[in-house]
C-alpha cells in the first residue's frame, strides 16, 4: 500500500538483540508533556539500531525476518490450540518454534505442525498458582511485576528502583513462600509511562505516538496507548493545535493500555509504518508475538530500535494500576515513544506502553497487545 498522507504513517523498527526471556525487567510509561520536551523534538533525527547492530552485526534481512515471522506465527498457533495445556511457546536460538506441552499427545501434534514439543517442568496450572499468589499479594505495589518465562518453566518476577523497604520485604516473602518457581530480577529506574513516538501527536499538553491505522467498517481510525486517549481528547499533527487529526472516542487504561481515536476527514492514512529513514513499511495483518520473536519499534523520539520478545502475558504494575497480557522486550524506548508500533516484518504485534532505561544505556519495554485492542475496539489494520 501507498502511504498517501504521511501525518497519520505510522513508526516502526527492525529486528534484532539477543537475550532469551531470563531478563524480565521494570519499565516507565512513555508520556512527555509540554514542559518536559518540545513537540517535534526528535522527530527527523535517525536513530541507530540496538541488538545485534550494536554488537557489529547487521540485523537481519527480509528472508530470515519472514522465517522467523512464520516460526512465531507457528509457535502462537499451537500455544493456542494447547490452550490451558501448554506453560507458553518461544523461539529458540536456532530460530525453531518451541512449544511446551505435558503429555505425549500434545507433544505429536507439535511435530506434526513443524515445531518443537518440550516438556514442562511445572504444570500450567501449578504456574497458574503462582501468579494467582502474586497477584493477592503485591498488586497494588508499584514497581513490581512477574511473567512465566516458558523456557524455564519459572516465574519472573522483576522490582524496580522504587521497591524498597517493607514493599521489598513483602515481594521477597511471597517468593520464599514459592521456592523454586520463581525467580527475580531487579532493575534500576522506575515504572513510567511514555508518550511520544512514531509519527508524534499531540493535545492537552501532552505528547504520544501515533500505533496503527485501522478501519471499522467504512470509518477511518488510529490506535494508541489508553493512558494517553485517558488525557487527550482531542489529536493534532503539531503542538500549536493548528494540524486537527482526530478525537478520541474509546480507552481503557488501567487493565489495559489502548485507545481509538477517529480520524478527521481528509486526515486519513495508510496502514504503513515509518522508518524514519525516508522509507515505510506496509502492515498488513495483526498477529501475537512470541518469546523470543525478533521485533521493532519506532518512536518520535528514539527512532528505529530493535530486540527481541522477552515474555507474554505479562503483568505490570504501574503507579496509576496493573496492566495484565502484556508484551515484554528488550527494545528500549524513551518519554514520548507511548502509543507507538511494535511489529515484526508486515505483522502488527503491540502499542508501546511503558519501560524502563533508555536507549543510550538500554532497557526494558512493555507493549499492548494489537490484537486485544482490535478485538475490543472491532476494527482491522488499514
Amino acid at each position: 500500500m501507498s502511504v498517501r498522507n504521511s501525518r497519520l504513517r505510522t513508526a516502526v523498527t527492525t529486528t534484532a538483540a539477543a537475550a532469551g526471556s531470563a531478563g524480565l525487567l521494570a519499565g516507565a510509561l512513555y508520556v512527555v508533556h509540554a514542559e518536559s520536551g518540545s513537540g517535534a523534538a526528535a522527530g527527523g533525527r535517525q536513530a541507530g539500531l540496538v541488538g545485534d547492530a550494536q554488537a557489529g552485526r547487521q540485523p537481519a534481512g527480509p528472508a530470515a525476518e519472514q522465517v522467523t515471522g512464520q516460526a512465531a506465527a507457528t509457535a502462537a498457533r499451537l500455544a493456542d490450540r494447547l490452550g490451558d495445556r501448554t506453560a507458553g511457546a518461544y523461539i529458540d536460538s536456532a530460530g525453531r518454534p518451541v512449544v511446551t506441552v505435558t503429555n505425549e499427545a500434545d507433544a505429536a501434534t507439535v511435530r506434526a505442525a513443524g515445531a518443537v514439543p518440550k516438556t514442562t517442568r511445572r504444570s500450567p496450572a501449578e504456574l497458574r498458582r503462582v501468579t494467582a499468589a502474586l497477584r493477592s499479594s503485591f498488586a497494588d505495589i508499584p514497581g513490581t511485576g512477574w511473567a512465566v518465562d516458558p523456557a524455564t518453566s519459572k516465574v519472573t518476577i522483576w522490582t524496580d528502583g522504587s521497591v524498597t523497604g517493607a514493599r521489598m520485604a513483602a515481594v521477597q516473602r511471597t517468593a520464599r513462600q514459592q521456592g523454586t518457581a520463581v525467580r527475580m530480577v531487579r532493575f534500576p529506574g522506575r515504572l513510567r509511562t511514555l508518550a511520544l513516538g512514531g509519527d508524534p501527536i499531540f493535545g492537552q499538553g501532552a505528547r504520544c505516538s501515533l500505533g496503527f491505522n485501522v478501519t471499522r467498517g467504512q470509518q477511518d481510525f488510529f490506535l494508541t496507548a489508553g493512558h494517553c486517549g485517558n488525557a487527550v481528547r482531542d489529536w493534532t499533527a503539531d503542538p500549536q493545535g493548528g494540524q486537527p487529526l482526530g478525537s478520541t472516542v474509546q480507552s481503557s487504561f488501567p487493565g489495559n493500555d489502548f485507545a481509538l481515536v477517529q480520524v478527521d476527514q481528509g486526515a486519513a492514512g495508510e496502514g504503513a509504518v515509518n522508518l524514519y529513514n525516508g522509507r515505510a513499511v506496509d502492515i498488513t495483518q495483526a498477529g501475537e508475538a512470541v518469546v523470543g520473536q525478533r521485533v521493532a519499534r519506532s518512536g518520535s523520539t528514539t527512532g528505529v530500535h530493535t530486540g527481541r520478545v522477552l515474555a507474554t502475558n505479562a503483568t505490570v504494575n504501574f503507579a496509576e494500576g496493573t496492566v495484565t497480557g502484556m508484551i515484554q522486550t528488550n527494545v528500549c524506548a524513551e518519554p514520548g515513544d507511548s502509543g507507538g508500533p511494535l511489529f515484526a516484518g508486515d505483522t502488527a504485534l503491540g502499542l508501546t506502553s511503558g519501560g524502563s532505561g533508555d536507549c543510550r544505556t538500554g532497557g526494558v519495554t512493555f507493549f499492548q497487545p494489537v490484537t486485544e485492542a482490535l478485538q475490543a475496539f472491532d476494527a482491522e489494520v488499514s
